[in-house]
């Protein structure tokens, strides 16, 4: 008889009900996991000042950094002067971007994140002119890299 009456107090700590009615004293009790209406428009999700929507930049980063995973190895191996054009390319990109959510991240204020952008365009510029000019009239980025390690 009393191993019954624990099975059922026990049965009764855990059933839906006691649950509902002790810990949601609320009016929507009756359904505590009611769906909340989500609304959201694309001018909601545009980043930034570029006009993109986020998921679309989100993907374009993400194909930057797998073709960033292919590029680098391929181009020590074959040390084609195209090949370092691409990766001249995809590590400004890289870095301009991680830059950028950096500053719209952390910088306080509405004009201080659109004045370090301003900069950080102006350097990635001249880092993507700087590297292409280093691969054209010089030896390469990766040939370069191979150097510093001999």
């Amino acid at each position: 008889m009393a191993a019954l009456r624990i099975l059922r107090t026990r049965a009764l700590l855990v059933s839906p009900q006691l649950v509902t009615r002790s810990f949601l004293k609320t009016d929507n009790a009756r359904t505590p996991y009611a769906p909340t209406a989500v609304h959201t428009t694309p001018q909601n999700q545009n980043a930034g000042q570029s006009g993109m929507m986020a998921s679309t930049r989100w993907k374009f980063e993400h194909m930057v950094t797998l073709a960033m995973t292919a590029a680098v190895p391929t181009a020590f191996i074959t040390q084609h002067p195209l090949l370092d054009y691409v990766l001249a390319g995809c590590l400004t990109l890289h870095g301009h971007w991680g830059m950028e959510s950096i500053f719209l991240d952390y910088m306080p204020g509405k004009t201080l994140p659109k004045v370090a952008n301003s900069c950080l365009f102006g350097v990635s510029v001249l880092t993507f002119a700087g590297l292409c000019y280093f691969n054209y009239n010089d030896v390469g980025i990766t040939k370069a890299i191979m150097m510093l390690w001999s």
